[in-house]
């Protein structure tokens, strides 16, 4: 009989995915009693056939659910607990590595039969000067509540109406989950000893421009919580980035006015300000030429596509998010 149903959703990653694969298969805990379920967020042929090589007499049964069309994590999650078999359902993502008790641990302080939720320890390993993209993924160490280190009863997430899909990439699905429990009192206990090691994985130079897109969802999950969202997570736009855009408009009236006092002001405090944000940036992270390179070109354009993507987000979702 399965009691736990572990869900990973991918994309395209079947080198990350078989290390979290390995992990999930070696688990101290009876192979007769989970299952892994793979969710492919779209067509993957990798992936399929990575899973359908594995041998898996000796280990817990793998099942390979993909998606037909690309739709996103939460939809992807979602698909993988509405098809799982447990009482009991796991998350972790396709880049982490879960410790070999960390199974046993998440059953061990999970009563199936009751409406409940935990969340794990994650740790991320990162550099004594880590880059930008490190110093921001560390930030899962102190989240309260990730899909990479969760398990809630299958019953619990019926109530709090699984994830929401409207979240197209991984970001915020997780923190809309746990407000949708605690609005529906369910309890979400901590249990720091199931653990999952979150590598930082190799990222694009630049990265950090793509990764303004998300800000959008931020309007999203405030539309749908604001209580919540002001309590725990209280991310807007940085005053700073609304100062660096009024200078830089500052520049531009003066260019075409032809005011060169109006420049000369505006192009200082442009100039000055996203020097501040580069050293911010900077202060504690790698002084490799490349990174300190890319916090250079990036600073400039972070404020921008920043506040672009969150009046975005704000005008979709009909919410005054600024």
């Amino acid at each position: 009989m399965i009691v736990v149903s572990i869900v990973v959703p991918t994309y395209r990653r079947p080198k990350l995915l078989l290390n979290c694969l390995q992990a999930l298969m070696l688990q101290k805990f009876d192979k007769w009693l989970y299952e892994i379920i793979i969710v492919s967020d779209g067509p993957d042929e990798q992936t399929c056939k990575l899973v359908n090589s594995l041998t898996i007499c000796e280990y817990p049964h793998v099942r390979y659910l993909p998606l037909p069309a690309k739709k996103g994590p939460a939809a992807a999650r979602n698909h993988g607990w509405l098809n799982a078999r447990g009482k009991i359902i796991a998350f972790t993502d396709d880049d982490c590595t879960p410790d070999p008790y960390w199974l046993r641990e998440l059953v061990k302080h999970c009563n199936p039969n009751h409406d409940i939720a935990l969340t794990g320890k994650t740790i991320v390993p990162i550099s004594k000067r880590p880059t930008d993209f490190e110093l921001n993924t560390a930030g899962l160490q102190s989240a309260d509540f990730i899909t990479a280190n969760c398990a809630c009863t299958k019953n619990a997430i019926i109530r709090a109406g699984g994830f929401d899909e409207q979240f197209g990439m991984a970001w915020r699905e997780d923190s809309d989950l746990e407000f949708k429990l605690i609005n529906n009192d369910i309890p979400i206990i901590r249990v720091d000893s199931a653990i999952v090691v979150h590598p930082v994985r190799s990222s694009a130079w630049g990265v950090s421009i793509k990764e303004q897109k998300k800000t959008m969802y931020n309007a999203l999950l405030y539309k749908k919580h604001p209580e919540l969202y002001n309590e725990k997570i209280c991310q807007k736009t940085p005053v700073l980035y609304y100062c660096i855009i009024a200078a830089f408009i500052m520049v531009v009236l003066g260019l075409v006015s032809t005011q060169h006092s109006i420049i000369f002001v505006g192009l200082a405090g442009w100039l000055s300000l996203t020097c501040y944000f580069i050293f911010k940036r900077l202060y504690t992270t790698k002084l490799s030429i490349s990174h300190i390179g890319e916090m250079v070109v990036t600073s400039f354009i972070i404020p921008f596509a920043s506040v672009y993507w969150q009046w975005y987000g704000a005008i979709k979702y009909r919410v005054l998010f600024i």
